[in-house]
């Protein structure tokens, strides 16, 4: 939890770098509280259907929403960081559009380990 809490508290810190496990960490945490959301959204719409006996009524999932926009810098902020532990420009996290081929190479990115000593993002932060 104290990784996710790193990420948060440098939400908009597009330099430096971020080792593997801060990444990850994020990422495992980010999949939780999604799936929390996603679940308090659908007991959310059960309520309001079966206390309005209406099922033409449209709800949206909030909860997912609301917290999809609060971690979408977070999220960009420390994948480009990453990019930069490997040595990578952080423009590189744009190959994620391409089809396919793209997200498997940005996930090949996101496992490689740091690059040793320092780089022209930083100092490694394993040190």
């Amino acid at each position: 939890m104290k990784w996710y809490l790193k990420v948060l508290k440098n939400y908009a810190n597009f330099k430096g770098r971020a080792r593997r496990k801060e990444y990850w960490m994020f990422v495992l945490f980010n999949l939780i509280f999604l799936i929390v959301a996603s679940i308090l959204d659908r007991i959310l719409d059960s309520i309001i259907l079966r206390s309005t006996g209406s099922f033409e009524t449209v709800n949206y999932p909030i909860f997912y929403v609301l917290y999809s926009l609060f971690v979408i810098i977070p999220s960009l902020a420390v994948a480009v960081r990453r990019l930069h532990d490997i040595g990578k420009s952080g423009w590189m996290i744009l190959i994620g559009l391409i089809p396919l081929v793209g997200a498997i190479w940005l996930f090949v990115l996101m496992v490689t380990d740091s690059e040793l000593g320092e780089n022209k993002y930083g100092s490694n932060p394993k040190n």
